[in-house]
């Protein structure tokens, strides 16, 4: 029997923030993958290696954790005012689809220089030396993102002193600037309370701040999960009866927030909500063996992504966070002290983020103007994938 040959999609391994993916530019992709659909997700299945009953990813470019089984596909932009299209695409390690439902926060900041260096962004923008300012419209979401690359001799800047809790090695910074990151343009708390009541049946019923901002999150008390905001990775991820837990919690509260109608659905929409749980500052060991003392943060905040707990943070969630953060009477405020706050610095399993954030109230209804967070990005590889034919 005779098979096709692979074949070759021009492409590019980056680690942006704490996360790495294979980042595409729109028009290298084959004309049946370049929109939405089947021909698409397929491609990028295969790319990432998914699913994996295995859960390795050994034949992909996937790293089977969720902050390693990420594709995104990049365009010049239409939109007035913006430069690049930037469209994320949240791969299943273990079920072959793919969650386009919101954004990743975490490779936002290598969005911009995979731009630049793609030649996405018009010469005149980019300075010689200096800062360039990339205007991202995230296109799962529908939202401004500014990213601020640095630039030197006319080629972006990768390497620097600056370091992220959660990457191995140093890197340059990018600041990345998530405007008006509330979904839509009514109050970001879908149901208009900064803390309701989640009754989840044969779990129990618990406050939580239901918050769209960056990414639509659940927030939790820890002490209310039965844990104290400290944990690492293994406490949680090594038992599948909890992470089943945690499943049914976040399916239940995504109907709560009117993401679902059924809690059936959750199962296809993995993505989002995301699901976390904050504490008051304390100190712990990281996942890196780095002391965090109680005085070095203002929260605890552990999250899970894709059903795992999240190593470190996601982007979009640290949104959430600061966000949450600086509204006076959510959960986590008042796990950070309950006072008026424009930046938050929390505890994660890796170390710590200090993330800025503005909202305001308008006409009874909280709006969120702004989140900022510094990251750092690098190309990993550059070159080719190769992937099966059908």
């Amino acid at each position: 029997m005779a098979f096709k040959p692979q074949i070759k999609v021009p492409a590019t391994y980056m680690r942006g923030g704490t996360s790495k993916g294979v980042f595409f530019n729109l028009a290298d992709l084959p004309a049946a993958a370049q929109v939405a659909g089947e021909a698409r997700d397929n491609l990028l299945l295969r790319v990432i290696g998914s699913p994996d009953p295995y859960a390795k990813h050994t034949d992909g470019m996937g790293g089977a954790t969720s902050s390693t089984s990420k594709t995104v596909i990049l365009a010049k932009s239409d939109v007035p005012d913006h430069d690049v299209d930037y469209l994320f695409g949240q791969v299943a390690i273990d079920k072959p689809f793919i969650d386009w439902s919101g954004n990743c926060g975490n490779l936002t900041a290598a969005v911009g220089a995979f731009a630049i260096s793609s030649g996405l962004v018009e010469a005149e923008c980019v300075p010689e030396n200096g800062i360039a300012v990339v205007r991202i419209w995230q296109a799962n979401i529908k939202k401004t993102i500014i990213a601020h690359i640095p630039m030197t001799n006319g080629e972006v800047q990768e390497t620097g002193e600056f370091e992220l809790d959660g990457v191995t090695f140093p890197a340059a910074e990018v600041v990345v600037e998530f405007m008006d990151p509330a979904d839509g343009e009514g109050d970001m708390f879908p149901s208009g309370n900064l803390i309701d009541s989640l009754e989840v049946p044969g779990i129990g019923t618990f406050p939580v701040t239901m918050i769209n901002a960056g990414i639509p999150t659940l927030f939790f008390n820890a002490e209310d999960l039965g844990y104290t905001g400290t944990e690492l990775q293994e406490a949680i991820n090594s038992d599948a009866a909890v992470l089943e837990r945690f499943e049914t919690i976040r399916a239940h509260g995504a109907v709560k927030m009117g993401l679902i109608k059924d809690i059936e659905e959750a199962k296809v929409r993995q993505h989002t909500p995301k699901i976390a749980f904050a504490a008051p500052a304390q100190a712990y060991t990281a996942s890196s063996g780095k002391a965090i003392a109680e005085s070095d943060i203002d929260v605890c905040v552990r999250a899970l992504s894709m059903g795992k707990l999240h190593h470190a943070m996601m982007g979009t969630a640290a949104v959430a966070i600061a966000t949450a953060a600086a509204i006076p009477g959510t959960i986590v405020n008042l796990a950070a002290g309950g006072t008026e706050r424009e930046s938050v610095t929390f505890g994660h399993p890796s170390g710590t983020l200090k993330v800025g954030a503005a909202a305001k109230l308008v006409d009874g209804k909280w709006l969120a103007e702004k989140a900022v967070m510094s990251r750092s990005a690098r190309i990993l590889m550059e070159g080719s994938v190769r992937v099966p034919q059908d």
